[in-house]
């Protein structure tokens, strides 16, 4: 019987023909039919491999000079570094907000597996 042989390294989200590191482009938008238009499109357009999308997110925030709550939906777009400027220019192309929010978070480390998975998805197609 053979042990399986385990790793306590994370795979490598560098390099893979200079494509960069991975991230989370963090977008909030005023309901889930914007997340879901939005989302679409960077699928589509390959700017994303996944997007998740988070209904009836409560929000605070100054804005204009004063504190507002609204009711928000969050997308979440799993991309690399290297495609972020492009997506958050669609992003905002697409977006009803003068400012939105589009945050990248870098990701360190995941499932091997799931890495390759995601950054075969955001190849342009031949």
């Amino acid at each position: 019987m053979q042990k399986k042989k385990h790793s306590h390294s994370s795979p490598s989200l560098t390099g893979r023909a200079g494509v960069g590191l991975l991230v989370f482009a963090y977008i909030t938008t005023k309901n889930k039919s914007e997340a879901k238009k939005i989302g679409k499109v960077l699928l589509q357009e390959r700017l994303a491999a996944c997007v998740n999308i988070f209904d009836n997110m409560s929000s605070m925030y100054w804005w204009e000079g004063k504190i507002e709550e609204a009711n928000e939906t969050v997308l979440i777009a799993k991309t690399t570094k290297k495609l972020s400027p492009k997506l958050s220019k669609k992003v905002k192309s697409l977006h009803s907000y003068s400012v939105p929010c589009i945050l990248q978070i870098p990701i360190s480390g995941g499932n091997k597996e799931y890495v390759e998975w995601l950054m075969e998805q955001i190849k342009s197609p031949s």
